[in-house]
């Protein structure tokens, strides 16, 4: 059975996000479990599992993976699909240290071959791409990203939004309703963290990323937090002093102060909807989160 599945596996590997990937419903079929099973290991050992090694695609990219390698429309399904989980080979490797059966052991070595063959497959294809034309094409594909969502939004909501004081309900409100806009990842940047933020954050069905420094949240506290919602990462850096809202690697607004003092003096909540900017930002974060 192993040998049928081999010849398999090797179609069920994708390119997204510039790396091979395989989504969370074939990976179930291969192991003979229910997919939600899948979703409940990555869930409950949160840690073993950095966005590196599997992520949810957003409503953009699922909707471009459909047409693009099945020709169908959400629409299609139902309406109640939802967004897939997919695994780089890392992550494949990790399940199989959760998932311990036999089989789900000799499937993971199968399609860990299948990874490697599809790397050296891409590496002797007179198709293959210059380093310098994979970093054009991911560059166009983030772009793509960021116009589709930032079309989106325009039509539903106000770009710029003024707070004045004494409007800290209202400002509070703003900001959940921003975070909560992140189908799959939310990073936040705020200098001035503190307990608020995690107020915030726990809230949230997703994975989170706090860049602050440590005057009012320390590793102590973050330790803490994690050991009851498990959702948060905290990087630490000084070299940011104005704040942000960055969601699913594309949407990002600018806040005008720090989230402990919304609603205490006059600030602006702001949509960056030039593309060059966000990209900058975006590749600035990266840099940061891959240390």
């Amino acid at each position: 059975m192993l040998d049928v599945i081999d010849n398999d596996i090797k179609n069920k590997i994708y390119e997204i996000r510039g790396k091979q990937v395989m989504l969370d419903s074939d990976l179930a079929n291969l192991y003979h479990v229910e997919t939600k099973r899948i979703n409940e290991a990555v869930k409950n050992n949160y840690k073993k599992f950095p966005e590196r090694f599997c992520w949810k695609l957003t409503d953009y990219e699922s909707k471009c993976f459909l047409v693009e390698n099945f020709d169908q429309k959400i629409e299609t399904r139902g309406g109640k699909y939802k967004n897939p989980r997919v695994f780089t080979e890392q992550g494949v490797a990790m399940l199989a240290t959760i998932l311990k059966s036999d089989y789900a052991i000799q499937t993971s070595i199968q399609i860990m071959d299948a990874f490697v063959a599809m790397r050296h497959y891409i590496d002797n294809n007179v198709y293959r791409l210059s380093n310098v034309e994979a970093k054009m094409l991911e560059h166009d594909n983030r772009i793509q990203l960021i116009e589709a969502a930032l079309d989106k939004f325009e039509e539903k909501k106000k770009i710029n939004e003024i707070y004045f004081e004494g409007q800290i309900y209202d400002a509070r409100s703003k900001i959940l309703e921003i975070c909560s806009e992140a189908k799959s990842n939310l990073i936040i940047i705020d200098s001035y963290a503190d307990y608020n933020v995690l107020d915030i954050i726990k809230r949230l069905d997703i994975e989170v990323i706090l860049i602050t420094t440590d005057k009012l949240l320390t590793k102590e506290d973050i330790n803490k937090y994690n050991k009851q919602y498990h959702n948060l990462k905290v990087i630490y850096n000084n070299t940011f002093h104005d704040r942000y809202f960055i969601l699913d690697d594309t949407l990002i607004y600018h806040c005008g102060t720090s989230i402990n003092r919304i609603g205490y003096k006059t600030f602006s909540i702001t949509l960056i909807n030039d593309i060059d900017v966000c990209n900058l930002l975006i590749s600035k974060i990266d840099t940061l989160i891959d240390k």
